[in-house]
């Protein structure tokens, strides 16, 4: 398998990070709730949280960021936006498709990831297999390539 390594897989998390920024202003905006009144440093901005739609644009955009990556690396695509465009999939060590559950292993994994100084992101660039911590902990691998010519099944993008 051609693993993918540190700077590659970062390009996609930034094209991710675009897409979910994006969408999040559009819900924010739907709402009427500021995305900087929680950075502000203005006592008369008011608060993130003191009304419903706070609460709900937080609550929206929190459960569809994790559903974005967890339901775009368990699919038939193997990846997210950010990975297809780069041509990423992700899979199990074997190859093949990951689960639902294993995706959203992951997702949590990368906490761990980046609660200890970015470690685990960065191990990408230096493991045999290219894998961060949160790769490791679920078994899972980023690799190049086109549908059918990276080690997995050949129905992937089908």
């Amino acid at each position: 398998m051609n693993y993918s390594g540190f700077w590659i897989r970062f390009a996609a998390y930034l094209i991710d990070y675009i897409i979910i920024m994006v969408a999040q202003l559009i819900i924010y905006g739907v709402l009427g709730v500021s995305l900087f009144s929680a950075a502000s440093l203005d006592p008369e901005a008011g608060g993130m949280f003191e009304d419903a739609a706070s609460i709900i644009a937080v609550t929206v955009t929190s459960i569809g960021s994790i559903l974005y990556y967890v339901v775009m690396e368990s699919s038939a695509k193997q990846g997210t936006l950010g990975k297809m465009a780069l041509g990423l999939v992700v899979a199990d060590e074997n190859g093949n498709r990951i689960s639902f559950l294993r995706a959203l292993g992951r997702y949590f994994a990368k906490i761990l990831s980046a609660l200890i100084l970015m470690i685990g992101y960065i191990m990408a660039g230096f493991t045999e297999k290219k894998q961060g911590l949160h790769d490791i902990i679920c078994s899972t691998v980023v690799v190049k390539g086109n549908p059918g010519q990276v080690g997995v099944d050949a129905n992937v993008f089908s």
